[in-house]
């Protein structure tokens, strides 16, 4: 019988199968946006057992499998409470798998053990213990630390998220004892946009002013910190910009008012609604300027509601798998947002991306808005995201880019994970690539006698697009 992972896994016919293995399967991986730990790779860290590397790494751990795992039924000790054996989680762990059936873990959790420990058999209790075993033997040779495993997939770039604050030092450790794959910064200013708390906020500019090595008693002398920490960020290779927000603003504000917020958060006084809407206004304005003056690329990453679990949140902290999908209006906004930066000259190559499926249409549209001629897909709608970030998913994101623009300009697959096993996730993404193009082509939608065409959309998606896109 062949294993559950086979060669023409998630594809449905020949052409699509073609088109995979002829096309896409081998070519290079451009990851540029995840949250791997610079310091991490820069360490090439050995992980102690697969239960580290793959479920509980701190709170870097993986907030899909946390999230299943307590809809299972497995109590928080064996998640993030730290008081379970590893054996124990991991136990926990494989008990859950068999309810995972049509979910994207059960895909993306057997294609990692195919793919990294050469292990095809199936999850399960009955079969934890001795696949628990083997992948503890193999993480404790050399070839599975952490820059193996990334070379190991053929990565050719990887961009980090990083704080504008960050001294970039593992960066420049990596840059100094390079592995074969590049790593480079990605720029992510939001803990200076995140004025809901003025003693977060506060907090965190006296670790900005001492990056910048200046005070911040003005909105204009945060201006010119970031603008110091964002040539400092280039000068250590850093291309692109990310942004996390709930959605766009595009209030309308003077300098006066938006110092005038300003100076109310530094007093430590909370703001009313419409102080937070100007303030992130001018903020992202400038932030965006900044970047286009630059030449980066902008990602814009909208529509989460963050650490809904108050018990989770006060016992845990964040990011521990109780954030959903927002629903929220961000039609008007945007498109004002970005048509100031157009008119005005500076608007950067920009990615969209929402985690609301209803406003995919939203985004595809609104990006294509304002392409202008100079740049192949300068705006454009990105890959499927977190919860969208699966099969269904990513078929939606790729119909409404087809629908609504060129999908034949598209950059690609990206991780957006903390996990050195993540890249199997490119592959998941090719093979839904190819059996979309390739059920086109049998089906007569897409003329068979242009396969060239379709070959070369296929390479272009998967790897080139996105390496010319960036200029890395």
């Amino acid at each position: 019988m062949s294993s559950f992972i086979h060669d023409d896994f998630m594809l449905s016919g020949k052409t699509a199968s073609n088109l995979f293995h002829g096309s896409a399967e081998s070519l290079p991986i451009i990851d540029y946006h995840c949250h791997l730990s610079p310091q991490q790779i820069a360490e090439n860290i050995q992980f102690r057992d697969i239960t580290q590397l793959w479920l509980v790494d701190g709170h870097a751990g993986d907030h899909y499998k946390w999230r299943a795992m307590r809809a299972a039924g497995v109590p928080e000790e064996y998640i993030t409470g730290g008081t379970r054996s590893s054996w124990e989680t991991f136990e926990k762990w494989a008990e859950t798998m068999p309810f995972l059936m049509r979910n994207p873990l059960y895909h993306w959790s057997h294609l990692e053990l195919s793919r990294v420990f050469g292990i095809d058999t199936i999850l399960k209790p009955s079969t934890a213990r001795g696949i628990f075993e083997e992948c503890n033997a193999k993480l404790a040779t050399p070839e599975f630390r952490g820059q193996s495993l990334i070379r190991k997939f053929n990565v050719e770039v990887v961009c980090t998220t990083d704080d504008p604050a960050d001294d970039l030092r593992w960066h420049r450790q990596i840059a100094e004892n390079p592995f074969g794959t590049k790593v480079l910064p990605t720029w992510r200013p939001d803990k200076a946009m995140a004025v809901e708390s003025p003693e977060a906020f506060n907090s965190y500019l006296a670790s900005l002013e001492e990056a910048a090595g200046m005070e911040i008693r003005t909105y204009s002398d945060l201006r010119d910190a970031l603008q110091k920490r964002h040539d400092f960020f280039e000068s250590m290779g850093c291309r692109l910009s990310d942004h996390g927000m709930d959605t766009f603003y595009a209030e309308d504000c003077t300098e006066s008012e938006v110092e005038a917020v300003f100076a109310k958060i530094r007093a430590g006084k909370c703001l009313e609604k419409k102080e937070i809407a100007m303030y992130r206004s001018i903020f992202m304005h400038d932030q965006a300027v900044m970047d286009a003056e630059s030449g980066w690329t902008q990602q814009f990453h909208v529509g989460v509601v963050r650490n809904n679990n108050t018990r989770l949140f006060e016992s845990v902290g964040p990011d521990v798998g109780c954030d959903s999908i927002h629903d929220i209006d961000m039609a008007l906004a945007g498109n004002r947002f970005f048509d100031r930066l157009a008119s005005a000259g500076k608007l950067a190559k920009t990615i969209l991306y929402c985690l609301n499926p209803k406003d995919n249409a939203v985004l595809t549209t609104m990006a294509y808005n304002f392409n202008d001629g100079t740049v192949p897909g300068k705006m454009q709608f990105g890959s499927g995201w977190w919860f969208m970030d699966q099969e269904v998913g990513m078929r939606r994101q790729i119909d409404t880019l087809s629908m609504l623009g060129l999908l034949s300009r598209f950059v690609g697959m990206l991780t957006d994970s903390r996990s050195f096993i993540s890249y199997p996730r490119h592959e998941y993404f090719r093979r839904i690539l190819c059996d979309v193009l390739g059920s086109d082509v049998d089906s007569g939608r897409i003329p068979a006698g242009e396969i060239a065409d379709v070959e070369r959309m296929v390479r272009g998606i998967s790897y080139f697009n996105a390496k010319e896109y960036f200029g890395f």
